[in-house]
């Protein structure tokens, strides 16, 4: 099939600055460079870095990028937002859109993947015969969003991070036929058969220590002012460490308000035992996953998937998490899920329980190193060209 592929209109593809969706959007064009299945075109906002990047030598894959950070695109971006004036998405992602569309209308493709962006159907639809695909990644298709009924019908397949989130968009239409889930997928390699020089010393802990890796931004949805309240609970063991990975609020580039505050005032009295690494590559990640005793991912929000969940599971690292949206489809019977109404308790209870039981930690990381081979990059890849091969079926 000829494809269209259409970003977020915010990081680049290939993901030379990170992002989970345009991470997973690498994976399975890797795959489709390998097996040159499909034409693919990545309609992509435009990075220099990109420019370099080996994937754009593919002979099936093609990028299309739109020019959004030259002055010249900013000045065209602000006559946009002056002559349309507040669309669906802000004005930003509305050029990035329009851009596009001047292409993919002189262009005959069989379908159009639209990524965690189920609202350009509003116009795809009306300047293109292609069926158009949604990949949600979140809940960005239910009865809360503006237009449902419109972008739901516009759509000729919804493929889905998680059965969580499918539950979410058959609250459209409880007899829908159009979803499908497809699980996401990581290199499991790289997280597996780590080989790194990093070692705790370098990080300021000692062998002797417990350490509890957290690895994601730094705000009120991902539970992170949760698990440093349990750490505040834990003064009867000293040697449990706490090692976050992520924007640091310590750094002059994170920006002060009422919640970095917050976290400030509660490391206060644990200030020895929290480190944090600030902003570390998405390469480098499985190497801090390697001196670690025990992964916690404490989401507080309906978490679509939880990538970080993977992570942890594929470097064998044992793991609390929350029972929040997709993660126990992931890990349920190989981690500790924790119920967020009782998070704190919950935390401190498993934290201890984990820190006594070497043989528990060993039992879950090899249960954890199981499960995670099902969620290989090639497995998704595989099965999400599998789900748009029922398209050119039903042509």
């Amino acid at each position: 099939m000829k494809i269209a592929i259409l970003t977020s209109g915010i990081l680049p593809v290939p993901a030379v600055l990170g992002g989970a969706v345009e991470n997973l959007i690498d994976f399975y064009l890797e795959y489709n460079d390998i097996h040159k299945t499909h034409e693919i075109t990545v309609y992509s906002v435009s990075h220099p870095a990109t420019k370099v990047h080996p994937a754009l030598s593919s002979e099936v894959n093609h990028y299309h990028y739109i020019d959004t950070n030259s002055m010249w695109a900013k000045i065209k971006r602000k006559l946009y937002f002056f002559m349309h004036g507040e669309e669906y998405h802000h004005y930003f992602i509305e050029y990035y859109l329009e851009q596009s569309i001047k292409d993919i209308r002189k262009r005959d493709y069989d379908c159009v993947i639209l990524e965690n962006r189920p609202s350009y159907a509003l116009k795809l639809k009306r300047v293109t015969k292609a069926k158009l695909v949604y990949h949600l990644h979140n809940e960005k298709l239910t009865t809360e969003i503006p237009q449902y009924q419109s972008i739901y019908h516009a759509a000729s397949l919804i493929i889905n991070v998680s059965n969580y989130i499918t539950d979410r968009v058959k609250t459209i239409n409880s007899d829908d036929t159009k979803c499908v889930t497809i699980y996401n997928g990581i290199d499991i390699n790289a997280f597996s058969e780590i080989h790194s020089s990093l070692t705790r010393q370098d990080l300021g802990f000692t062998n002797e220590d417990f350490i509890i890796i957290y690895s994601g931004r730094i705000n009120p949805e991902k539970g992170i002012k949760e698990l440093i309240e349990a750490m505040n609970h834990l003064t009867d063991f000293p040697s449990i460490k706490l090692l976050i990975i992520g924007s640091s609020f310590f750094g002059d580039a994170f920006s002060e308000d009422d919640f970095t505050q917050e976290l400030r005032n509660l490391c206060k009295k644990i200030k020895d035992r929290i480190h944090f690494t600030g902003y570390v590559p998405y390469k480098q990640v499985p190497s801090y996953l390697k001196i670690a005793d025990l992964a916690v991912v404490p989401s507080m929000w309906e978490e679509a998937f939880g990538l970080t969940v993977l992570e942890a599971m594929a470097a064998g690292v044992p793991l609390i998490t929350t029972n929040s949206g997709g993660i126990p489809e992931i890990c349920n019977g190989v981690a500790c899920i924790v119920n967020r109404s009782n998070i704190l308790n919950e935390l401190v209870d498993n934290i201890i329980d984990l820190y006594r039981s070497p043989a528990l930690r060993a039992r879950l990381s090899s249960q954890s190193k199981n499960r995670a081979r099902h969620f290989s990059k090639e497995q998704y890849a595989e099965n999400f060209f599998k789900a748009l091969d029922t398209l050119a079926v039903s042509r």
